[in-house]
């Protein structure tokens, strides 16, 4: 459910709220609070304080929304603002719009406006909050990430959450871009690592939107660890999507003759989580270890171009819902007898 806080000083705006919202409202997806000035929202904020989108007037007692807005940026670094105004001069909307509201409305309200404003607004915010629990989780502190994101991070949490050790049951997924050593090798270090973050730029969506965790970046291939319900169909159906995506790519010039293709291994089963690494040199990540890591290295390391392959006790539970061909026994290192292997399609 998505709560919206709901700021004007109009009581007729709320009874409309209500009105054009209620099937939302009767399903449990929207849940409104209302207030009347801006001093009143920052109270309504402290009571709920899972309220996803603000809407809110500009022109109110004692507290107008140009400076709601102001305090808004301060205290509350996820939530988004919408401004509903009659008011609707490029200068207010500048202003507006410097500072941190999202989107601007005018009045007299279009309520089917209105509605594609708040979703695209809550599918911003849900987006945002799949970002800081990617950081959390996965410790890409090293990545950059915006100042929205590190003042939301409570650093007592994030410290306790780092020294987590525990065996999980999920699913790890390598992906790696084939033949781009030879890129590497053969063109210029700025180039070469702007082939390849647009690469992973590419394929990082769809392994979030599984809810998948990229674990780390190796050379030019992402590990990727899913965890929850469902973790091996959701770890083949982002590699399967981000397989599309980078097989949809051109060459990269004409002078560059080089089409991207990857090569996938998933490998599903118990694995230790937790943090890996030198205390003394300060330096250590939070990942995943085990059996079940390397099989799916070394599934990657026998897979062709445009390949995705499992093990049979992955195919034996996917089988149903996912096309798959048998490429038969394969030898990997350092085990002592043949995987059955299968090739997953479509």
């Amino acid at each position: 459910m998505t709560k919206i806080l709901v700021v004007d000083d109009e009581a007729d705006l709320e009874i409309l709220v209500k009105q054009k919202f209620r099937k939302k409202i009767r399903a449990q997806e929207y849940e409104f609070v209302f207030a009347i000035n801006g001093i009143q929202a920052l109270e309504r904020l402290q009571e709920h304080t899972d309220v996803d989108v603000v809407l809110s007037d500009i022109n109110m007692p004692e507290m107008d929304g140009l400076t709601l807005l102001s305090k808004l940026t301060e205290q509350h670094s996820i939530l988004k603002s919408v401004i509903i105004s009659a008011y609707g001069d490029m200068e207010n909307i500048r202003t507006a719009m410097n500072r941190g509201a999202y989107d601007f409305i005018t009045k007299p309200v279009d309520f089917k406006d209105l509605e594609l404003t708040l979703e695209k607004t809550i599918k911003h915010v849900n987006q945002m909050r799949d970002t800081i629990r990617a950081v959390k989780e996965n410790n890409i502190l090293k990545m950059y990430v915006d100042e929205t994101v590190l003042n939301f991070m409570d650093s007592r949490e994030f410290e306790v959450s780092l020294t987590a050790n525990e065996t999980v049951e999920a699913t790890v997924a390598f992906i790696d871009i084939c033949g781009f050593t030879a890129i590497s090798e053969n063109e210029k270090p700025d180039t070469v690592v702007e082939l390849l973050n647009n690469y992973f730029d590419v394929m990082v969506p769809a392994i979030i939107e599984q809810g998948g965790l990229i674990d780390k970046f190796i050379g030019d291939a992402i590990l990727a660890v899913f965890k929850g319900e469902y973790h091996l169909d959701r770890a083949i159906d982002a590699c399967l999507a981000a397989r599309t995506k980078i097989a949809e790519l051109p060459e990269v010039s004409e002078r560059i003759t080089f089409k991207p293709h990857v090569s996938i291994g998933i490998n599903s089963g118990e694995m230790i989580s937790g943090n890996i690494g030198s205390s003394s040199l300060r330096r250590l990540d939070y990942t995943v270890i085990g059996d079940v890591v390397n099989t799916a290295q070394r599934l990657q390391a026998a897979a062709e171009p445009g390949q995705v392959v499992i093990s049979e006790t992955s195919y034996n539970k996917i089988n149903e819902f996912f096309k798959c061909r048998k490429i038969g026994e394969i030898f990997l290192k350092n085990k002592s007898k043949p995987m059955i292997t299968y090739e997953v399609i479509e």
